[in-house]
């Protein structure tokens, strides 16, 4: 099986970026709805349709995808546990791990707006809004330039 898993080592980095970049994708969004629901009338329709888009948006892009970079990730350590000893490595999983407390955050705070509650500010969700972004900037550069 390891022999099979390493014989397709790149379709498996495939799959991790491609993973990567839908839960970036929605990762950038999510806050960016936060603020169109911090904006709408408490109770009306406009909020209504927010919860709901968040919910899908979390749900059925943003979980899947984060579970799939991970588990994509693990297996590509498990084949090749070198990259463990790579500085590069480490400040690219500390940061993938920032994401993922990021993406704590923004479940949390689904739910609460989900319950009516308007958690944080619509400036904080603005400058969250960026966060992941900034993130990913380092691990791209970790990953391409490798400067460790």
């Amino acid at each position: 099986m390891k022999a099979f898993l390493l014989e397709h080592y790149v379709w498996i980095k495939s799959l991790h970026l491609i993973a990567v970049i839908a839960w970036m994708a929605g990762m950038m969004y999510l806050p960016r709805l936060f603020i169109y629901h911090f904006q709408a009338e408490k109770g009306g329709e406009a909020e209504r349709f927010f919860v709901q888009m968040e919910r899908r948006l979390l749900k059925g892009i943003i979980n899947p995808s984060m579970v799939i970079v991970f588990a994509l990730g693990v297996l590509m350590v498990v084949l090749n546990p070198d990259l463990m000893s790579q500085t590069w490595f480490q400040i690219k999983f500390v940061m993938a791990l920032g994401i993922a407390g990021i993406h704590g955050l923004y479940a949390r705070a689904r739910r609460q707006f989900e319950a009516g509650d308007r958690p944080y500010s619509e400036k904080f969700w603005r400058m969250m809004n960026e966060a992941p972004f900034l993130a990913l900037i380092v691990i791209v550069i970790m990953v391409i330039v490798k400067p460790f």
